[in-house]
C-alpha cells in the first residue's frame, strides 16, 4: 500500500522544520520523516540567527515567544587578529546601530530552536514519522520513499534536510564536492565574571577561530576551532583546567571563567554538492552544504534554503503547477547557488589563511581586517552582507 502526501521533509534539524511549517502553512499536506530525536542536552551549541532568520520566527508565531527568555542580543561582532605575525591588525568592531535600529541577531540554544519548531509544525498539522528513509525511487510524475518498516510515501517533491551523509540526495544521483581540514570544533558554554555587552567575539588564531557568543545573564557559548590532537586534550581537561587555558586564550577579556557546560567535538568539513535541486529533490542545509562555523553563516543560509524551497512549493501550488517540475528544480538550485557559493567560498578563504602559516594568506586577511576597521562605508556593507543577500524569500523580508 502506498500513501499519497503533497510533500516529503526527510530530517527533523531545524531546516527541515522550518521548510515543513511553511509548506503546511500554505495548506499543502505535509509528512515529515526523521529517526528519534536526540536529547536537547546532548548538543552544546547555538546558533546566531541573523535578523532574516528572526523574521521567519517571527511569520511562523516563535517571535518574539519563550525562545527570547533564552536567548541573547548580538549587537555587535568583534574580530580579533590573534595570530602571530609581522603584521597585525588591530581589533575590528562591527556595531548593528551603524545601519539600524535592531541588533544583528539573536544567539539562541539549538535544542530550544528545535523544540519550538517542532511544535509549530505538529500545530500546523505536519504529519510525523518516525522512522529511517531507506530508498527514494522517481519517475516522471512522482517520488517514491520507502521507510525501514516498510511505509511507502508517494509525493511530488522531497526536500532532503538529512544531513552531510545525505541518503536522499545520493538517491537523486547529486554528487558532491567535499573536503576537510585539519581541525575540530570544540562547543561549550561558559559563565564568565566580566559581563560580555552582547558582543560575539571572534578571536582569529592560527589553527582557526575561538569565538565566544552572547548567553543570557553573564554567560557565554563558545565555539573554538582546534587542531585534532589539542581539541581532544582540551575535552579530556577536568572542568577546572579547561576554565584556566580557556581564560588564557581569552586573555581575561571575559573576568575568571567558571562553570564550563559540556563539551563536545566536531571535526571540520566543507561540502558543496554539485546541484542543489534535480529529480524531484530540493537539498536543504547540510544535505547541500557544509561550512566552518565562521561569521554565522551556516544555519542561516541552511533557513534562506527552507524558505526559499517552501515558497517555490507554495507558489506552484496555489497555480495548479507541479512542485517537483524541472524547471521549478532549475530556479531553486539558480537561486540557492547564487546565495551559498560566494559565502562558503569566503568563509573558506578565511579558514585557510589562518591554518596556512604563509605571510601571503595572513597579511590579505590583516589587510582586509584593516580596511574594515577605518573605512565605514565598506564596515557597513559587510555588515548588511553578512546578515543575508538582497535576494530573501518573503517570510525573511523587512
Amino acid at each position: 500500500m502506498v500513501d499519497r502526501t503533497d510533500i516529503v521533509v526527510v530530517g527533523a534539524g531545524p531546516s527541515g522544520l522550518a521548510a515543513a511549517c511553511l509548506v503546511a502553512e500554505a495548506g499543502l499536506a505535509v509528512t515529515l520523516v526523521a529517526g528519534a530525536a536526540k536529547a536537547p542536552e546532548s548538543d552544546p551549541r547555538t546558533i546566531a540567527l541573523m535578523q532574516p532568520s528572526i523574521r521567519l520566527l517571527s511569520h511562523l508565531g516563535l517571535w518574539p515567544g519563550e525562545l527570547m527568555a533564552e536567548s541573547a542580543p548580538l549587537w555587535r561582532l568583534k574580530l580579533v587578529d590573534d595570530s602571530p605575525g609581522l603584521v597585525s591588525s588591530g581589533p575590528v568592531v562591527f556595531d548593528a546601530r551603524e545601519i539600524g535600529p535592531e541588533p544583528f541577531g539573536w544567539n539562541i540554544p539549538i535544542g530550544a530552536l528545535t523544540a519550538a519548531l517542532d511544535q509549530r509544525a505538529r500545530g500546523l498539522g505536519v504529519s510525523f514519522v518516525v522512522d529511517e528513509a531507506v530508498r527514494l525511487q522517481t519517475s516522471g510524475a512522482a517520488a517514491l520513499l520507502r521507510t525501514a518498516s516498510g511505509l511507502a510515501l508517494s509525493t511530488h517533491v522531497v526536500l532532503a534536510a538529512d544531513g552531510r551523509a545525505s541518503l536522499i540526495r545520493a538517491a537523486a544521483k547529486i554528487a558532491t564536492v567535499e573536503w576537510s581540514y585539519d581541525q575540530v570544533a570544540l562547543a561549550s558554554s561558559f559563565d564568565h565574571s566580566a559581563p560580555h555587552l552582547d558582543t560575539s567575539v571572534e578571536y582569529h588564531k592560527p589553527a582557526g577561530p575561538l569565538t565566544t557568543v552572547p548567553m543570557p545573564g553573564q554567560r557565554s557559548s563558545l565555539v573554538w576551532l582546534e587542531r585534532p590532537e589539542r581539541a581532544q586534550a582540551l575535552a579530556s581537561m577536568s572542568d577546572e583546567d579547561f576554565a584556566r587555558s580557556l581564560q588564557a586564550e581569552l586573555h581575561g577579556d571575559l573576568g575568571v571563567v567558571s562553570n564550563v557546560g559540556v563539551r563536545k567535538l566536531f571535526p571540520m568539513r566543507g561540502l558543496t554538492a554539485v546541484a542543489f535541486a534535480r529529480n524531484r529533490v530540493m537539498l536543504l542545509g547540510e544535505a547541500a552544504h557544509v561550512l566552518p562555523p565562521i561569521g554565522a553563516q551556516g544555519l542561516n543560509m541552511s533557513l534562506r534554503d527552507a524558505a526559499t524551497a517552501a515558497e517555490l512549493i507554495a507558489t506552484a501550488a496555489k497555480f495548479g503547477d507541479d512542485p517537483g517540475a524541472p524547471d521549478l528544480l532549475e530556479r531553486y538550485d539558480r537561486m540557492r547557488r547564487r546565495d551559498v557559493v560566494p559565502r562558503q567560498g569566503v568563509v573558506d578563504a578565511v579558514n585557510r589563511s589562518l591554518l596556512a602559516g604563509s605571510i601571503l594568506p595572513h597579511g590579505a586577511r590583516v589587510l582586509g581586517l584593516m580596511l574594515a576597521a577605518n573605512i565605514g562605508p565598506l564596515r557597513r556593507r559587510i555588515m548588511h552582507q553578512g546578515l543575508g543577500p538582497a535576494e530573501l524569500p518573503r517570510v525573511m523580508r523587512g
